[in-house]
This record gives structure tokens, C-alpha cells and sequence, in this order.
């Protein structure tokens, strides 16, 4: 699991990278897409998933302490925040669509694309908390180390967020 946390966050870091690059040699149009964005949904989704980190890392504790049912609880949550993430992202994209604010505008073809990578990882993080739970259900397969791993994914999940968040919702 290290290494695939290590690989995306490497090929996040390319891409932020690349997008500061390419904000550098037209702030001033970047800027003015920027101020389309509506920072209270971004600040929404940036606690929601704050709130599933929390969940998150309560299961693994959970789990070390043997109360696996409380464990898979805490999963379900994080995996709800997920979702929930997951909508309200959904719906702030309609929203950027219908206003006219698509691919075609440098900005938003940054914002789309980060976002929605961002979201591809979240499915997958969705997945492996799913795996996780099952695991926990099953008497003969419970291991913590699947909790632990599927948390270590999500929390890199939630890191990507936070620096996307702030390059995309804040940085002026």
C-alpha cells in the first residue's frame, strides 16, 4: 500500500506542480476563473472529508482494541462521508457546467481534471473501505492490517484534498 501512496502522491505532486507552472504564466486569467468557484462548498467537502479521516482513524483504533463491530461502523461513516463528498462534488460540477465554466477555459480544465482524478481515488478508496469491512465480517479473515492499509489509502485520499483544495479554491 506504501507504494502505491507513494506513486499517487508522486504523480499528484507532477500535476500540482504543472498547474502552478501554468498558473504562473497566466495568474491573472486563472485568478479571474478562480473567483467562479464557490469557496463554501469547497470548505464543506474539505470537512466532510476531514470528518471521515476522524472516522477513519477511529476504526483502525477500533480494530486494535478488538471491537470490530464498532470498527465497521466506523468504516461504514467513513465510507458515507465519501459519498456524500462524492454529491456534493457532482452537484458543484453542474453547477460550474451550467454556468458556462467547462474544459475550454484553461482554469476549469485544471479544476476538472484534478478534481475528477481526485474523485477516480476516492471510488477506489471506497472500494478498498468496502474490502475492509468485509474482511471484518468474515470471523476467519479478520486481520487488522487490512483496516490499517485501507485507512492509509484514505488518508491519502483526504491529504490530496486539502492541497487541492487549497490551490484550487484558495491560492490568489
Amino acid at each position: 500500500m506504501w507504494v502505491m501512496v507513494l506513486g499517487d502522491l508522486f504523480f499528484f505532486g507532477c500535476y500540482f506542480v504543472t498547474y502552478m507552472v501554468f498558473r504562473a504564466m497566466s495568474t491573472d486569467e486563472f485568478t479571474a476563473s478562480q473567483r467562479h468557484l464557490n469557496v463554501d462548498i469547497g470548505v464543506i467537502n474539505t470537512v466532510v472529508l476531514l470528518t471521515s479521516s476522524l472516522f477513519a482513524a477511529l476504526a483502525v483504533l477500533a480494530v486494535r482494541e478488538g471491537a470490530l463491530r464498532h470498527a465497521q461502523r466506523l468504516l461504514l461513516a467513513t465510507g458515507a462521508c465519501g459519498v456524500l463528498f462524492t454529491l456534493i462534488k457532482v452537484y458543484e460540477w453542474q453547477a460550474e457546467i451550467s454556468r458556462g465554466h467547462t474544459i475550454h477555459d484553461e482554469f476549469f480544465s485544471f479544476y476538472f481534471v484534478l478534481t475528477g482524478v481526485h474523485l477516480v481515488h476516492l471510488a477506489l478508496g471506497l472500494l478498498v473501505l468496502g474490502v475492509a469491512v468485509r474482511e471484518l465480517r468474515n470471523p476467519r479473515r479478520r486481520r487488522p492490517t487490512i483496516v490499517e492499509q485501507s485507512v492509509l489509502f484514505w488518508h491519502m485520499v483526504d491529504l490530496l484534498w486539502v492541497v487541492i483544495f487549497a490551490l484550487l479554491y484558495l491560492m490568489r
